[in-house]
């Protein structure tokens, strides 16, 4: 099997995949954002079997010559490693410019250097809100964040490498992803916490927006089916379920699983400027489906239930009592 690296591998989706490509038999070398403290982040809690075929790298892609060194002696890289949140991006643009544009390009440069095969993380964010659905991947973009914006400027720039190098380059866009290990900046996380934690009163923003929730495992599948196929080289394509739930739904629905007797309240400080929030996000499914052979192997209810018990055991890791951006 090929040996790949995966930057961002400390993260939610990327210690999925670490743990999905090992499961495959992949040979895995996991980049993991350097700190004195020596913590791996949700890599530290993964099964022994599972790390026992993973080599640790600590980096940081803004760092070029570390980029470049990791990538030694890989096949592939899957790039995952972004600022993703997008309140924080509001007041600290510039570092998501230097991680998410300037981090992709190491990845491209060194890629290019070493012919190494390379798959750049989207996000649907870059599509705004929709103008058709479902949202193909000929929809135009529109950055209504500095988060999105600055994911628009590494798609194009992963584009760019390919069609002047002919860098073997695939844009994997994700809808929004949820399940086990996720931080309480993402909404699923949110409500449940606040609920598990026995809160009365739930604390969101605007509960108008849609989105199409994909199970993390599936994301993980997702990002292997096009790895695995050779017909996704120099393609952008959509990860999603093709359905779509409202916020308030959402809440409701675990509300009403957690504890009934709750209820929804507009906290001020969550909502996001006007022109900002993307309204509604349906993606299409067609051409993942046509280009590879992956298929969701979950349900939406099996992805809620599944994150449900992760979060019971694990509410001590969360900030339930303040707005995490």
């Amino acid at each position: 099997m090929s040996k790949v690296l995966v930057t961002g591998s400390d993260g939610f989706i990327g210690s999925h995949l670490v743990e999905e490509l090992v499961k495959k038999g992949y040979e895995v070398r996991a980049f993991v954002y350097y700190n004195s403290f020596n913590n791996w982040g949700w890599l530290d809690t993964l099964p022994k079997d599972i790390m026992d075929h993973v080599e640790v790298f600590a980096g940081d892609v803004r760092d070029p010559n570390g980029v470049r060194e990791s990538m030694k002696g890989v096949d592939a890289v899957f790039h995952l490693a972004a600022l993703i949140a997008i309140p924080f991006s509001y007041h600290s643009p510039d570092a998501y410019v230097d991680t998410n544009i300037k981090g992709t390009l190491n990845v491209l440069q060194a890629a290019r250097d070493q012919g190494i095969r390379v798959l750049v993380t989207s996000t649907s964010e870059v599509y705004g809100t929709a103008q058709y659905v479902p949202i193909d991947e000929k929809h135009p973009y529109q950055g209504q964040s500095p988060y999105s914006a600055t994911k628009i400027g590494a798609d194009r720039l992963a584009e760019s490498f390919y069609r002047s190098f002919d860098l073997p380059v695939t844009i994997v866009r994700p809808f929004n992803t949820f399940g086990p290990r996720q931080s309480a900046r993402a909404v699923i996380p949110t409500i449940i916490t606040q609920l598990l934690a026995g809160k009365e009163e739930i604390k969101l923003g605007s509960l108008t927006p849609t989105r199409d929730f994909n199970y993390v495992k599936d994301t993980a599948h997702g990002f292997i089916a096009m790895y695995e196929s050779d017909k996704t080289i120099g393609q952008e394509i959509n990860i999603a379920t093709q359905k779509e739930i409202s916020i308030g739904q959402l809440a409701e629905e675990l509300i009403r699983q957690i504890n009934p007797n709750a209820r929804i309240i507009c906290d001020e400080d969550r909502l996001r400027p006007e022109k900002s929030e993307v309204n509604r996000l349906l993606g299409s499914n067609e051409k993942i489906l046509q280009l590879t052979d992956w298929k969701p192997q979950y349900t939406f209810e099996q992805g809620l239930a599944e994150t449900i018990e992760f979060l019971r055991h694990n509410l001590d890791k969360y900030k339930v009592d303040i707005y995490n951006i």
